[in-house]
């Protein structure tokens, strides 16, 4: 079933791997929804590290450049951040949900079950959000018609709360723990810092310089100056006993260093490595004290649908630090690019 829709629409096109330039602002075809597809009028459309990395090909390992999964077929529509209404339904969906606002699932995965890891992602093997309208299963749309959140504030959530709250649920963060967070002012720190907040634990984060107050705002219990002097030196003050758990988006020397931080037991989560991703690790300082080192890359089912019970109840509100139109799309990724904000930045079709 189908409301009103135009047959044409706004989008940005990633047209080549490259900087800024290649993003293209065109008027194109509105996609049709398949039998088991909605289409979705995009209300916001939240930008990550993903946008910039698929731009830039970076995700490639040596050989072809790539985007998440492998070669980017262009051109393409970025953004696997959204938030909007059901604008149409495939004949094969209820058209109940015809109206619905929903929040869109950017995973598609490798399997069936409920822990079940991402095979696809919206925006990167397929067309997302930095448009008016987008395509995606209706099994991915899911409704948050009752949520407090605004509609910019719930496209902040997918990939960056997503995989957070992933980082958080294989960390076994609970209330009273001491948790570490690294890159604390980033997209997918801010967010693990109000996720354990969230949860009741003790946060001491780790920030870049003249961003440790938002930090604080967000929840954390003690924010450290990564440049004001040795890091570990500062963590080991902050928490004298250890911490449970580390939710780590930078890796490097922080990692390396910091595995004696963690307490009996302790889990070392890791989802990036701003700081470097070669790390040189005694495993005697593992497991001698019984400790996990764990690798951990966006979210699963069951954790996106704990994400979406987050939205709907607005039990974590996103810092949001930039709107931006939909043909200021380059500029907005070059603004992420500089890492002045803290915060998400966000289009609006």
């Amino acid at each position: 079933m189908t409301a009103t829709v135009p047959t044409t629409m706004d989008a940005v096109l990633l047209t080549a791997h490259g900087g800024p330039e290649v993003l293209e602002h065109r008027r194109v075809p509105v996609p049709r929804p398949g039998p088991d597809e909605v289409l979705v009028r995009v209300a916001a459309a939240a930008l990550n590290n993903t946008d910039v990395w698929t731009r830039e090909g970076a995700y490639g390992l040596p050989g072809p450049r790539s985007g998440w999964t492998g070669p980017v077929a262009f051109p393409r529509i970025q953004g696997g951040d959204v938030a909007g209404r059901v604008a149409a339904t495939g004949a094969e969906v209820d058209d109940g949900l015809l109206g619905a606002r929903v929040l869109v699932d950017p995973a598609l995965y490798a399997g069936d079950g409920p822990d079940t890891y991402p095979a696809d992602v919206l925006g990167s093997e397929r067309d997302g959000g930095y448009a008016q309208y987008c395509v995606v299963p209706a099994s991915c749309a899911h409704r948050v018609d009752g949520s407090p959140l605004t509609d910019v504030e719930l496209a902040c959530l997918p990939i960056a709360y997503g995989t957070a709250l992933g980082m958080v649920e294989r960390g076994a963060v609970t209330r009273g723990d001491t948790v570490l967070v690294t890159g604390a002012s980033g997209g997918v720190g801010l967010a693990a810092v109000q996720l354990c907040a969230a949860r009741g634990a003790r946060v001491v984060a780790v920030s870049s310089t003249g961003k440790t107050d938002p930090v604080r705002a967000a929840g954390a219990d003690v924010v450290l100056d990564r440049r004001a002097g040795p890091v570990l030196d500062a963590l080991s003050e902050a928490a004298p006993d250890g911490v449970d758990v580390a939710v780590d988006v930078v890796a490097g020397p922080t990692l390396a260093g910091g595995l004696d931080l963690l307490r009996d037991g302790g889990r070392w989560v890791v989802a990036g490595a701003l700081d470097g991703a070669e790390v040189t690790v005694d495993v005697r300082r593992l497991y001698l004290r019984n400790r996990r080192l764990v690798g951990s890359t966006m979210h699963t089912p069951a954790v996106f649908e704990r994400l979406v019970g987050i939205a709907r109840r607005g039990e974590v509100r996103p810092v949001v630090a930039a709107t931006y139109p939909l043909v200021e799309a380059a500029g907005a990724q070059r603004d992420l690019e500089a890492r002045r904000h803290v915060g998400k930045l966000v289009l609006l079709p």
